[in-house]
């Protein structure tokens, strides 16, 4: 099947997946692309959001729509790096047995994951970056596709441990979540509050996802399109001799080379979700906010002057 087609069958997936999810969720459809964009390019996320705004049921239900093996890991204090990866045991036979731990699915949601202190964090890391997990020596191959989903409470900072800069990096999006509208929340209270269940139906298969990831990574771009996501990068750097007047005010840090990476590979998808064969500079706008927000360190100033992130990133297009 040639590559056209491939993306012609995606769009149309892509706008039933939309649908079944949408059966659950309500509105919150910026979040929903940005997470399936993330899993369709092969990254992971971060959901920055107050409680009660469903990104548990969320992610549940995306796990469900796209046929994916699904598990939630509640970071607290006292975690362990063993109790996420897994550990050793002896058996009946006096012989070693590895017991995997929850961080063996397709899709993982690792709820709250700044409650918990930087070792647990970054047991997480290797399982990110290499799809692999080497506990006692033995590396241990994760099952494709895999997906971080790691949530954040802004609210409650006391007693928590800020992800590591390096740490964030290694996420494609952070995903701010805002409270629905009132039509929205209507929507919701009357959906929740009966007995009737929704179900939702499995869509794809793990190996049809791996095949649309492989097909979008091979969607050609142009050069003036990653000259221009390398500048956009290249503009929040304050040191550097064209960045925006805006970052030279504003940020202490910028954003690094993984961050071009991400917007060209976010930006395929995008365009591909639209029915494009190839991604334009409107692409990477779209995704620009998502894949620069958490990279931009801003200085007390901004935050004095109550500048925001998406303010800073508007300003560079």
């Amino acid at each position: 099947m040639s590559d056209v087609v491939v993306i012609e069958n995606f769009v149309k997936k892509y706008k039933t997946l939309k649908k079944e999810i949408a059966k659950v969720i309500i509105g919150q459809e910026d979040v929903v692309d940005q997470i399936l964009i993330s899993i369709f390019s092969g990254g992971h996320s971060l959901l920055i959001g107050v409680p009660g705004l469903a990104k548990t049921l969320m992610v549940n239900t995306i796990a469900q729509a796209l046929g994916l093996d699904f598990k939630r890991i509640q970071f607290t204090p006292d975690l362990m790096p063993s109790d996420i990866l897994g550990s050793e045991i002896l058996d009946e036979d006096r012989r070693f047995k590895f017991i995997k731990g929850p961080i063996f699915a397709n899709i993982i949601l690792a709820d709250e994951i700044n409650r918990t202190p930087p070792k647990t964090q970054a047991a997480l890391l290797e399982a990110m970056q290499e799809r692999a997990v080497t506990v006692a020596g033995h590396q241990y191959k994760l099952s494709l596709p895999y997906f971080v989903l790691a949530t954040q409470n802004p609210i409650e900072q006391e007693g928590t441990y800020p992800l590591p800069e390096a740490q964030l990096d290694r996420f494609m999006f952070a995903i701010r979540l805002k409270y629905p509208s009132f039509k929205e929340e209507v929507e919701v209270v009357k959906a929740t509050t009966t007995d009737i269940k929704t179900s939702v139906n499995a869509l794809f298969s793990a190996q049809e996802i791996i095949d649309f990831q492989s097909v979008i990574r091979r969607i050609p771009v142009a050069d003036n399109v990653i000259e221009y996501a390398v500048s956009l990068v290249a503009k929040t750097r304050p040191n550097e001799t064209n960045a925006a007047d805006i970052v030279k005010e504003f940020v202490d840090w910028g954003a690094g080379p993984r961050a071009s990476q991400n917007l060209i590979l976010a930006a395929k998808t995008h365009a591909a979700t639209k029915g494009k064969f190839s991604p334009d500079i409107e692409d990477i706008q779209a995704v620009a906010t998502g894949i620069l927000r958490h990279r931009i360190i801003k200085n007390y100033k901004a935050e004095a002057e109550g500048v925001s992130d998406e303010d800073i990133i508007e300003s560079l297009f």
